[in-house]
């Protein structure tokens, strides 16, 4: 059983995946009490899918970018659960799974995290055969850069505030903005992709393996 936790921003998830079937998923938004709410949410997880700790074959880790404490808190509880059970490790960095619960569509697709500061990390995705790739780089907006930089109709996912779906709504025939239920982060996904690079052989290092930051001291267009 893959055990697949998501610590990227305020908003968490935990999930467990057997190949087959998500097990157990459970999404949550968090004033950032990460560090007293995840251990009980793995504990609860465990329960529910009636395994325990010994249960487990592999653990899955978001890897950002997102909140530097957050991203920390599940990256350190991740490592220590791959090295004390001696488990396969794979991170994931947060905006692929979100942009691979979205439906496929012609238009290309920007990802948004919440980065702080009231700025948001976007990724940039176009649809192929094999799902959602990202087409570039990271980057870090505010809400009017982001809206700025919508130049063609692009299907748009993720945290989004009331004040940018407001903003973005007024580019109707741009922003195509998928609505909440959509819009969410699930670990689900998180637990799918994990589960296929393990299973092609492409684990992480639980020592070197590094959360993705966009520093806060970045330049973000005003």
């Amino acid at each position: 059983m893959l055990l697949a936790l998501d610590t990227s921003t305020r908003r968490m998830g935990v999930a467990l995946y057997n190949g087959t079937e998500v097990v157990h998923e459970m999404t949550w938004a968090s004033n950032f009490h990460h560090t007293v709410e995840l251990a009980p949410a793995i504990d609860l997880a465990l329960s529910r899918a009636g395994i325990g700790p010994d249960g487990l074959t592999a653990i899955a880790i978001a890897r950002g970018p997102g909140s530097f404490t957050s991203l920390r808190t599940g990256l350190a509880l991740a490592k220590g659960l791959a090295l004390a059970r001696r488990l396969p490790l794979i991170g994931i960095p947060s905006l692929d799974f979100l942009a691979a619960g979205q439906p496929l569509q012609e238009v290309p697709l920007a990802a948004v995290l919440e980065s702080g500061r009231k700025r948001v990390a976007v990724g940039w995705y176009k649809a192929t055969e094999d799902g959602w790739r990202e087409t570039g780089g990271l980057e870090l907006h505010t809400a009017q850069s982001l809206s700025d930089r919508l130049t063609e109709p692009t299907w748009v996912c993720g945290e989004l505030n009331a004040d940018l779906r407001t903003l973005l709504k007024r580019k109707r025939k741009i922003a195509l903005l998928a609505s909440p239920a959509q819009a969410q982060r699930r670990p689900g996904f998180l637990a799918e992709l994990a589960w296929e690079r393990w299973h092609a052989g492409q684990t992480d290092d639980p020592i070197t393996l590094a959360p993705i930051y966009l520093s806060q001291e970045d330049p973000a267009p005003a």
